[in-house]
């Protein structure tokens, strides 16, 4: 006996609930609650009250429990595309079997790169099945004929929304990798909500992860991104998959970024840069000369710091503009560096340097579109602002890394060493690095290493570098 209910879900986080209120009590979202009918059915070899809205196991098989030791160990062999950004990303490549959520913004590259990879890996005999459930068979080959791509006996190209037929077609054609595009799309006729609904998303990621795992078929899925930059849809679909990737990048330029947020079987973090062209996604494997392109080091403001993404180092320069303003409260902003943190920097220049900045507006921007969350930024966006404030340009050879503490001390920074051989590479001479960071293992041939133990000893360092009244001025 099937009976039907009426649930109030909640579109960020999964929660339901029995009647409909303004704010979710799970995550504190307003206005996340959306209607939705589920059908209840009463099997007692399952539960008297099972909601149909995923995979359900067969309850007649038994799995005995094994000692580690018994479980056959098999290496990973995994398929590697032609993009070795990408493959980085994924930590080696894909892996068969395993279920890749790839999100960015609408019209940033996602079904670019996988229509890519994918017809790439077919050309190398891998067979490749491409699910398209927002676009027609004819924009499709629209989108390939623009990227030079030509016919291969190995892909195969299905527009389809409903899970049943695309979980039959897999079935059929056992492909060894499959593209879903996109997963807010897909959609099981059994369910009542709409397509995109919290239910509709995690039903259909159930089915296909249990696709994935049966038959050892490497699934790559496409997921829409909210206003705010997080995957729509709950977060227990990013705990299923086996990677999570986030697809970067400014709008109006042509270079883009994948990270990964997580990965089973690679480095969390890392990244890979791409350049978009009408033929697709090339590879950058110079980031660094391409983020300091542009960088000349004859404004004041401006400064080179190291930061660690994934196993890499890259060299990124950091923008400052301080302004005297007429507002009673200051204008705070930043671009790809985190709010609460330059807070934290400004209050401790007003306190442990005695900068006044209670009538300055201070703008923060990170150069590149790169988004810095690691510590090791603080100083140099330290320096920036009173190289901005007081008019001072830093030297262009000289890179800044050191964590800012509340005393004003300078801490140490992690995988110092290859954050200074990168700089190294890219023709700097001298660094300002935390004090607690010397000697180093190795030293570096022909590079001077300056080490400070608080900011007001890195400000003077900045300073000496001008005539004797420019010292006076910063100080």
């Amino acid at each position: 006996m099937v009976k039907i209910k009426t649930l109030y879900v909640c579109q960020e986080c999964g929660a339901n609930f029995p009647k409909w209120q303004g704010k979710c009590s799970e995550c504190d979202k307003w206005n996340s609650l959306v209607e939705e009918t589920m059908s209840l059915t009463n099997q007692k070899s399952v539960s008297s009250k099972n909601m149909s809205i995923g995979f359900i196991g067969n309850p007649t098989r038994k799995e005995k429990p094994q000692r580690l030791q018994e479980v056959a160990f098999l290496e990973e062999d995994r398929i590697t595309t032609s993009l070795e950004e990408f493959n980085r990303v994924l930590g080696g490549g894909i892996v068969p079997g395993s279920m890749v959520l790839l999100g960015g913004d609408p019209g940033i590259g996602k079904s670019t790169i996988l229509l890519q990879t994918g017809f790439d890996l077919a050309t190398r005999g891998k067979k490749v099945l491409y699910v398209t459930g927002e676009e027609s068979l004819q924009q499709v080959r629209l989108r390939a004929r623009r990227m030079e791509i030509n016919a291969s006996d190995n892909f195969y190209l299905l527009a389809e929304t409903d899970i049943n037929y695309i979980i039959e077609s897999i079935k059929e054609s056992m492909p060894d990798i499959a593209v879903i595009d996109s997963i807010q799309a897909i959609y099981d006729p059994k369910m009542e909500s709409s397509p995109g609904s919290v239910s509709q998303v995690r039903n259909t990621s159930q089915l296909l992860l249990h696709l994935a795992k049966t038959h050892n078929i490497a699934m790559m899925i496409i997921g829409h991104v909210t206003k705010e930059g997080s995957l729509a849809g709950p977060k227990v679909m990013e705990h299923m998959v086996d990677t999570v990737m986030y697809f970067e990048g400014e709008r109006y330029k042509n270079y883009r970024l994948i990270r990964a947020v997580k990965n089973r079987f690679g480095a969390t973090n890392e990244v890979g840069l791409f350049d978009m062209t009408e033929e697709g996604l090339k590879e950058i494997s110079n980031p660094s000369g391409i983020f300091l392109a542009e960088y000349n080091g004859e404004h004041s403001g401006s400064c080179v710091i190291s930061t660690i993404e994934g196993t890499r180092p890259l060299l990124i320069e950091l923008q400052a503009l301080a302004y005297p303003t007429h507002s009673a409260i200051p204008r705070r902003s930043t671009i790809g560096f985190e709010y609460n943190r330059l807070n934290q920097i400004l209050a401790i220049l007003e306190k442990r340097v005695g900068i006044n900045l209670s009538k300055s507006d201070v703008l923060v921007n990170v150069v590149g579109g790169l988004k810095i969350s690691e510590p090791a930024a603080d100083l140099g966006v330290a320096l920036a602002v009173i190289s901005s404030i007081r008019d001072i340009v830093i030297h262009p050879n000289t890179i800044v890394l050191g964590e800012l503490g509340l005393g004003g001390e300078v801490r140490m920074v992690n995988q110092i060493e290859s954050r200074l051989k990168e700089a190294a590479k890219l023709g700097f001479k001298k660094a300002i690095v935390p004090n607690s960071c010397l000697p180093l293992k190795h030293n570096i041939e022909g590079f001077e290493l300056i080490g400070v133990s608080k900011l007001i000893d890195a400000i003077i360092q900045i300073g000496k570098e001008k005539k004797e009244e420019k010292l006076e001025k910063v100080i």
